[in-house]
């Protein structure tokens, strides 16, 4: 039997003191050390990582993806249910939330704007560039310079910025040598358009190689207690202090293993996602997960999921 756990099947718990935990509540924090065998929870860590040193955010972030159209095509289904998430994500304490020109193409970015334009001071938008959209479910990097400059001025007028906080290659396109991608982005980093710039389903050595071009301060890469490719690339996020934000933190379309995962939630009275969630952020203390929903009850539930501390033998047993 597929013991494999969907949204479909999610039941939650209150998010009422959510608020308050984003903002100031303390969780178990992690020690990342090489290899998965080695890697274990350990002493508690604030809720709170300073992306480039200077950019502090609330870890528990909001993935902007979800609120565009099937197959992040188009507008949604519910334009004003998209809005009322985005402005209740702000109102729960979310003060990172990330984007890119490509979720939609573009209507992410937009509905952002429309929700939350004059943002809220303290409020960064990550957005990312250098993937295509031939069609809905299609993706296609590009890395040209002239392309991802024109990317950078586009997502500022979507936005309605003066500056983006982090801007992020979305992909490496093959086609195209890694240093000319970054030296566009570098070019609108000194021209003041952009403040940090992070990289996108990379590795240790890429982020390397990266590095000699232009600082990077955070990675994004798929990676959840289901499925850990990436450990290496958190561990040395770890070791370098750069952001690591989890894409599919919760499983995306694959769903999450169940097993383990429904005895600890159990225990705690919480859903396998909110188990999912605290793994994460026990993880490492460079860890930003950003969920996304359209679903206002699973954004809060997602941020009720900071106040979920699990034991070490709990969070052990998910690593197994």
């Amino acid at each position: 039997m597929d013991n494999r756990i969907t949204r479909r099947r999610f039941v939650g718990m209150s998010a009422a003191t959510g608020a308050a935990i984003l903002a100031g509540a303390k969780i178990a924090g992690s020690t990342a050390r090489a290899g998965l065998a080695a890697i274990s929870p350990g002493t508690a860590a604030n809720l709170t990582f300073k992306i480039g040193g200077d950019l502090e955010v609330n870890r528990l972030g909001f993935g902007a993806m979800r609120i565009t159209g099937e197959g992040i095509w188009g507008w949604p289904p519910d334009r004003a249910n998209a809005l009322k998430v985005l402005k209740r994500a702000v109102e729960l304490g979310v003060n990172l939330i990330d984007t890119a020109d490509a979720y939609g193409p573009e209507t992410s970015e937009l509905l952002i704007a429309e929700a939350l334009h004059p943002y809220p001071k303290g409020l960064v938008i990550a957005t990312k560039g250098g993937l295509t959209r031939p069609g809905p479910g299609s993706w296609m990097p590009n890395g040209r310079p002239d392309y991802l400059k024109s990317c950078v001025d586009k997502s500022l007028k979507r936005l309605k910025l003066d500056r983006i906080d982090l801007y992020q290659l979305h992909r490496i396109d093959s086609k195209v040598p890694v240093e000319e991608s970054l030296g566009a982005l570098k070019e609108a980093q000194q021209a003041g358009k952009i403040r940090h710039i992070g990289l996108s389903e990379v590795s240790p050595a890429e982020i390397e190689r990266a590095g000699k071009v232009v600082p990077i301060v955070s990675i994004q890469n798929r990676y959840n207690f289901d499925d850990r490719k990436w450990d290496s690339a958190v561990d040395y996020c770890a070791k370098e202090n750069l952001g690591f934000l989890p894409w599919a933190p919760v499983g995306g379309n694959r769903g999450l293993g169940g097993g383990p995962a429904e005895a600890v939630a159990k225990v705690h009275n919480a859903s396998v996602y909110q188990v999912a969630l605290a793994w994460l952020l026990q993880r490492s203390p460079v860890m930003l997960p950003i969920p996304g929903t359209q679903n206002i009850q699973h954004l809060e539930d997602d941020v009720a999921a900071a106040k979920l501390e699990l034991t070490p033998e709990e969070w052990k047993s998910l690593a197994a």
